[in-house]
């Protein structure tokens, strides 16, 4: 993206407790954290961006580019609060949304509850046809049935439709013309095409990929077209693009068309500015800890890239178990995700134990500290209550905390059931969420054969440098890295991310019976989809391409991605396919199966702007720190005392000084805790470097 580097931009990233905005204009950064909205996410957004500008003094005409991630999407899932939708399917195959994988997560619990459908049975439409899986069709569309299908569908009042036929990944043709059919009788209805959205084999994945984008897509088209209005009123004209899922970029429209695309675009920031950061300090191994105001998030990032996946389980069930969530194919960085946030509610359970999370205060009422109504006491005001948070310069001075209140929740929900003081209480809710986020971290590096002890953690959201120390001890790590302007990282990483597009398209090919020809047209139709997307957003900047394929031997259920030289294949193409699987396939699993049968499932391309390649920081002279901003009173209950702990603005730290933990080190938007084990520097770059003291 170093062609748009010089423009005036905007990143924005809506989360479910605050929007922060990202202003950069001269290299420098201008950042606001205000409260979301949700009855109305675009009020919050604007008001951040007045604040920006304002403070900036950049007039709205000069903003180039606004870059926007949301977790609308998302929210509408989890909460069914999208379109009234219906799914038009093959005759016959009605109930795959509930059949799903034909299994049980758990196949013990005899209450198990299954993921619930988006699209109830009644709304599951049916239509005679039916094309192999070669594309070849079998049974023509029935026009009629279709006609009639739409008759329905206006009787049941639906404001979106998604339409998925049997293999129609392979052939498109009849559900163009079910969509031509439909269109004609409801033409204000909005349609969702497996073909398009997800034109990939398996068709559970699929419909569920296809009923999601319709569930989502009359609210997100709403909600950024009437954003798009409010921002060109206001004077800023240029191009909104959005996150994705993957770490990509895409312009307005195709994020109108698909939405489900972003649901998670506020994390994939997180990730990608994680892996700048990590190539900055030469970290190759990094556990990317972002922690906000409703949820946390962590990643690994290795080799300076974030793990990617090409599907994303919502709504689960069962909160770290696979298979209890509507599973969506889309590309997406890989992470998990719980709910541990600053607005996560505590509680005592019915065993007698303290319990976090996942139900937030939100930003409305918020915590019982922000004044606004909320009573339930939550991690933030445990915070409070341990004295870890200058109640004077909280979110720059901007919400007034009122810590009595936070203490009186505390008391109430927690320390009075319990029979235990108020700041004994508090730590039991910290220990509690640090628990939690640190067992979800180990879980997931085991999961991918690593150690968390052997990678440095990397802190960014408005919650996560305050609980970053004891994460970091729970998990063994020596290393923490806070970067500038943490607690809006994920719109700083907005800035940072490419404009890009991933295509994806299945047509069953063996290595045996390789076509060049085919897999060329394949190639070159993806292309051309991904070309138009990506010159949407980015007209004149130099782009990147990655083919390949997920590929498998025959027989295997499961597929590993395996990429291709970006140029026309031949027919002796065939041998280096066969040696590139070979290779990623030892890669991963230490050996090949020999005479085994290769083929490919599904075809890929992604394209994307140049990246700019971060320099990495030099060392810097170490120089003593200055005088304390202040002094809080903070309990360590570990050893039963108090420390007058020494409070430091960030902005004041010059590069190369020291600090020695205890220590507070306060910001706009965050504060980070740096506990009696660690030390702290200050990077030439202003990063805050967290380590572990010798012995400790």
């Amino acid at each position: 993206m170093s062609e748009m580097k010089s423009a005036t931009r905007i990143g924005v990233d809506v989360g479910g407790t605050f929007t922060d905005v990202v202003l950069e204009h001269d290299s420098a950064l201008t950042t606001a954290k205000v409260l979301t909205t949700p009855s109305a996410p675009d009020d919050a957004v604007l008001a951040g961006i007045d604040d920006v500008l304002a403070r900036s003094g950049v007039a709205p005409g000069a903003v180039g580019l606004l870059i926007h991630g949301t977790t609308l999407a998302t929210n509408a899932i989890i909460e069914r609060k999208g379109a009234l939708t219906a799914l038009v399917t093959t005759e016959g195959f009605r109930d795959v949304l509930d059949i799903g994988y034909e299994s049980r997560y758990d196949q013990y619990d005899i209450m198990i509850e299954k993921p619930h459908a988006l699209v109830p049975r009644e709304r599951r439409l049916v239509v005679p046809e039916r094309v192999d899986v070669h594309g070849r069709v079998l049974k023509p569309l029935d026009e009629a049935a279709a006609a009639r299908t739409a008759g329905v569908l206006a009787q049941l009042g639906v404001e979106s439709v998604g339409i998925g036929f049997l293999h129609s990944y392979a052939n498109p043709a009849h559900e163009r013309q079910a969509r031509e059919i439909i269109t004609a009788a409801l033409p204000e209805v909005t349609i969702t095409l497996s073909s398009e959205v997800c034109p990939e084999v398996r068709e559970y994945e699929r419909f569920c990929t296809t009923a999601a984008n319709a569930y989502v897509q009359p609210l997100m088209a709403s909600y950024l077209g009437r954003l798009r209005t409010r921002l060109e009123a206001r004077g800023l004209a240029g191009p909104v693009l959005l996150m994705t899922s993957g770490g990509g970029l895409a312009s307005l429209d195709t994020a109108i068309r698909f939405p489900i695309r972003l649901v998670e675009s506020g994390p994939a920031g997180g990730a990608i500015l994680a892996a700048r950061v990590a190539a900055e300090m030469g970290l190759d191994r990094v556990i990317s800890f972002d922690m906000g105001g409703t949820t946390a998030k962590i990643c690994l990032i290795n080799d300076f890239a974030p793990q990617t996946a090409r599907e994303f389980e919502v709504d689960r069930e069962a909160r770290f178990t696979k298979g209890s969530g509507i599973p969506l194919r889309i590309p997406v960085i890989e992470m998990v995700e719980i709910g541990a946030g600053g607005g996560s509610i505590a509680r005592v359970d019915a065993m007698g134990r303290i319990a976090v999370g996942p139900d937030s205060a939100g930003a409305d009422p918020g915590p019982a500290a922000y004044g606004r109504g909320g009573t339930a006491p939550t991690i933030t005001d445990a915070d409070i209550a341990l004295g870890r948070i200058d109640p004077r310069r909280f979110a720059g001075g901007k919400i007034a905390l009122d810590v009595e209140a936070a203490r009186r929740a505390i008391t109430t929900d927690v320390a009075t059931p319990l029979g235990l003081d108020a700041r004994m209480a508090a730590f039991g809710v910290t220990e509690m969420v640090d628990e939690t986020m640190s067992n979800a971290a180990r879980v997931h590096t085991v999961e991918q054969g690593k150690a968390a002890a052997e990678h440095a953690v990397i802190a960014f959201g408005g919650a996560a440098p305050l609980h970053a120390g004891r994460l970091a001890d729970k998990l063994g790590v020596d290393v923490i890295v806070v970067p500038t302007e943490a607690g809006v990282g994920s719109a700083v990483g907005f800035l940072r991310a490419p404009v890009a597009y991933e295509v994806v398209r299945s047509h069953n090919m063996r290595l045996r019976d390789f076509d060049p020809e085919t897999a060329n047209a394949i190639v070159e139709e993806m292309h051309a989809e991904a070309l138009a997307v990506v010159r949407s957003g980015a007209p004149e900047a130099r782009l990147e391409e990655v083919r390949g394929a997920y590929m498998r031997y025959v027989g295997q259920g499961h597929e590993i991605f395996v990429t291709f030289p970006e140029r026309a294949l031949g027919p002796d193409d065939a041998r280096v396919v066969q040696q590139a699987f070979d290779a990623e396939y030892a890669r991963l699993y230490r050996r090949t199966i020999p005479e085994a049968e290769v083929e490919v499932l599904t075809w890929a391309l992604t394209l994307s702007t140049a990246a700019d390649r971060p320099v990495p920081v030099k060392d810097v002279t170490p120089r003593p720190a200055p005088v304390p901003l202040d002094h809080l009173p903070v309990p360590d209950l570990e050893t039963g005392e108090e420390h007058d702990v020494p409070l430091y603005w960030r902005p004041d730290l010059e590069p190369g000084v020291r600090l020695e933990g205890p220590a507070i080190v306060a910001e706009d938007e965050t504060s980070t805790f740096v506990t009696r084990r660690f030390s702290a520097r200050v990077a030439a770059n202003r990063y805050l470097v967290v380590e572990r003291r010798q012995g400790s």
